[in-house]
């Protein structure tokens, strides 16, 4: 038996990589930092990387139109200023194991804003698996420590599903405008306001010495410098890669293998601990998610 991977493939794994070691990356620098802080660092430090890959490119400045650009403040407000934020802020209640369980319900959202805001059809194999990932949070959810407060427990998995949720429309928001422009440069332009947004969070609610002390303590924490550029940079990087070398259903399900790597880096680094009916709901909710992205 022969494994064929093509460069698509490849790159697809790679982004799977990536994501997944950001997320635990992430995790280890809230011990650090708070959600908001980490997520003006991340927003940053990707803005950085997708410039450079652009002026190196020479493509740098594209023009929009005004309902475009106006498309793309909206998706870059309500996936990477505040869906990110929740994503961070659920990670600190959660930890990287459940995060990523809770995680594959974002291919569901997708499906479902699609229907709601394009009319494209819901297959059976959407419901199929969706359940599997219903059932597959519901089960991990249960695994959990009972030292840890029930409360905290249940915001966070909402936080999980509202951080989707907000990526999945924010990402076909923009739909359109991907059709005619640059993904990458979409992805600065989106990381671009996603910064802006966050600074003036920081500086509304916590002042100018908070946003200074931001910028010299998330430069410092080596954890979210190496999370931002793998999780953030690296991973959309080959994610988009991955899209375009391969068949989108190959892509999608190499993917969702960044729930069983962010679930096995938990155990590893973070010493997380994984009975078997931990690994069940894993199991439940990549199959899940796979059924889905094969519909």
């Amino acid at each position: 038996m022969h494994l064929h991977l093509n460069s698509g493939d490849i790159y697809a794994l790679l982004a799977a990589l990536c994501w997944s070691s950001g997320i635990i990356l992430f995790e280890l620098s809230g011990k650090v930092l708070d959600s908001l802080q980490m997520n003006f660092i991340k927003n940053i430090i990707g803005l950085i990387g997708f410039v450079m890959i652009l002026l190196i490119a020479g493509n740098l400045y594209i023009s929009y139109t005004a309902h475009e650009y106006l498309l793309l403040i909206i998706s870059a407000v309500l996936g990477v200023a505040v869906g990110d934020l929740f994503l961070l802020a659920s990670l600190k209640r959660l930890g990287s194991g459940l995060y990523a369980v809770a995680g594959t319900s974002y291919i569901l959202f997708v499906f479902l804003f699609a229907f709601l805001m394009f009319q494209e059809v819901i297959p059976l194999q959407v419901y199929l698996g969706g359940t599997l990932v219903i059932l597959g949070i519901m089960i991990r959810s249960m695994t959990i420590s009972k030292n840890n407060s029930r409360t905290q427990l249940m915001r966070g998995i909402l936080y999980v599903l509202i951080a989707q949720a907000l990526t999945a429309y924010s990402v076909l928001l923009v739909r359109p405008v991907m059709e005619s422009h640059p993904v990458v440069h979409i992805a600065m332009i989106r990381f671009g306001i996603g910064v802006l947004f966050n600074m003036s969070h920081l500086l509304l609610m916590r002042g100018i010495q908070s946003l200074k002390k931001t910028l010299i303590t998330g430069f410092k924490v080596p954890t979210m410098v190496a999370g931002a550029f793998m999780g953030t940079f690296l991973a959309v990087i080959f994610w988009l890669a991955g899209f375009k070398y391969t068949l989108a259903g190959r892509a999608a399900i190499y993917n969702q293998l960044s729930t069983i790597l962010i679930t096995l880096m938990a155990a590893i680094f973070l010493k997380e601990r994984m009975n078997r009916r931990s690994w069940v709901a894993v199991g439940l909710a990549v199959a899940g998610a796979v059924l889905v992205s094969t519909s």
